[in-house]
């Protein structure tokens, strides 16, 4: 079996005796895309709150390649190799797309120092690479707050990949976007598997069955299901619970 980049042990927390996640455990392995699906008040965000540190556990434990991780400061956790891309982007909208991976990219901390005395080869070549793998090479000179909204979402995971972090969480990475720019998402991340371990949460279904390999179903915080896309639209507690009868295709969260 591959390696295990992630894993999660009985993880959970409780907020005023209510249990938001509930003994989770959970294995990603190293290069896996996994994804968390569930209805809404399932743990699913919550559940990537306590991975990043955002959200103390109350019980169980984080682990990174074998490193325990529990309940670390949020910016130690990042520094460990856990990248987080929130819902709603976050960019240096005065910078170009390009400055904006440059400093993603840079071992300097200084935004100042950089944009002075410049960034280096390595730095221009590992931004050349995520220019292309996001699709952004012809708005590269272009101001970030000018971007569409798709383009920002890129942009946004171009910065999280320029920090090479062991694994990325992605919360729903297609909200807001088109039916083209949840293609073009799919294909980006569907590119990334294999070199980064990844673990999204999204509720379009659509999508997931674009770029599932394997899914973990919450449903009141705790895991109810693993397997394929197959396996999950096969699984009867799965249909009770959140798809309905007609599987994941066709479940809520379908674009038009």
């Amino acid at each position: 079996m591959s390696d295990i980049a992630l894993e999660l042990h009985a993880l959970g927390v409780s907020f005023g005796g209510f249990k938001a996640v509930d003994g989770v455990s959970l294995r990603v392995a190293e290069g896996e895309l996994r994804v968390l699906l569930g209805a809404n008040g399932a743990g699913k965000t919550t559940l990537m709150d306590l991975i990043s540190g955002k959200t103390r556990s109350t019980e169980g434990r984080v682990a990174l390649h074998g490193r325990d991780l529990t309940n670390w400061p949020e910016y130690r956790i990042a520094r460990a190799g856990i990248g987080r891309k929130f819902q709603i982007p976050s960019v240096f909208r005065e910078l170009t797309v390009r400055h904006n991976l440059c400093v993603a990219a840079s071992r300097e901390p200084s935004i100042l120092r950089n944009l002075r005395w410049g960034f280096g080869r390595e730095t221009d070549r590992r931004v050349d690479e995520i220019l292309a793998l996001a699709g952004l090479e012809e708005v590269q000179q272009q101001q970030a707050g000018d971007l569409s909204h798709g383009q920002t979402q890129w942009l946004e995971l171009g910065l999280l990949i320029a920090q090479q972090p062991k694994v990325i969480l992605l919360d729903e990475p297609t909200a807001g976007m088109t039916a083209g720019e949840t293609r073009k998402t799919a294909q980006i991340l569907k590119s990334l598997r294999g070199r980064h371990t990844i673990l999204v949460v999204e509720h379009d279904m659509a999508f997931v069955r674009d770029i599932a390999e394997r899914i973990t179903v919450l449903h009141l915080g705790r895991v109810l299901a693993e397997g394929s896309v197959a396996e999950i639209e096969r699984d009867a507690r799965v249909r009770q619970a959140y798809l309905g009868s007609h599987g994941i295709s066709h479940a809520i969260g379908t674009p038009c």
